[in-house]
């Protein structure tokens, strides 16, 4: 698999793993859609769409599945970004293409932390 191929994300990866990624597309960043109910991710696709279309596939549920872009060269704090187009969901409250709900965005980075090594 090619790192510029989108694939989920079951186990620990590495930044290092994820630069690749981002190096293999678009330099910086790592487009990836989480799942906060599953603990896994996708990463390495062209569009959002792209990963959460896997993971609807391997059984994922549309209301878990969350857009972020990550910038593995970033400091922990500043790495992860919640913008999405697939984020755009009014009917769960979530009206923009940023995640606006604290505790849904905590599942994320949770989930996030518990994927990716330091």
């Amino acid at each position: 698999m090619s790192p510029s191929d989108p694939r989920i994300i079951r186990d620990r990866v590495t930044r290092s793993e994820l630069q690749a990624m981002a190096q293999a597309r678009f330099g910086d960043m790592v487009k990836a859609v989480v799942d906060v109910s599953r603990g896994v991710m996708a990463a390495g696709g062209e569009l959002h769409s792209d990963e959460e279309a896997l993971l609807l596939e391997d059984g994922s549920r549309q209301l878990d599945l969350w857009g972020i872009n990550l910038y593995p060269g970033e400091p922990a704090q500043d790495w992860i970004e919640f913008d999405s187009m697939i984020n755009v969901r009014p009917s769960q409250g979530n009206r923009g293409r940023d995640v606006d709900d604290e505790r849904t965005r905590a599942a994320i980075r949770r989930v996030v932390e518990t994927l990716v090594e330091s």
